[in-house]
């Protein structure tokens, strides 16, 4: 790991492209991050996952959902909970 924050120096926003669970559906969206974290101003509030589209607010995580994806399905394959209020 290493050599993130060569990609967020001195940028207003980033956009994370990404699969949603890792290999054995263990969960990559987390509550908390468990690694030390860089760029933390810029990386981690928009995300987009082949499940969905996921924005970080304060009130948890608004959720779009890709094709044929549920509400269920990506509610148990997240690790932080979701507010799906505005589910598109």
């Amino acid at each position: 790991m290493g050599g993130a924050m060569d990609f967020v120096a001195g940028v207003k926003k980033v956009v994370v492209l990404m699969e949603h669970v890792a290999k054995g559906d263990q969960h990559k969206i987390l509550e908390e991050c468990s690694l030390p974290s860089t760029g933390v101003s810029v990386v981690g509030s928009h995300h987009h996952a082949d499940l969905g589209v996921i924005d970080a607010t304060n009130k948890g995580l608004l959720v779009e959902l890709a094709d044929g994806v549920s509400v269920e399905e990506i509610q148990q394959k997240t690790g932080a909970p979701l507010d799906v209020t505005s589910v598109k």
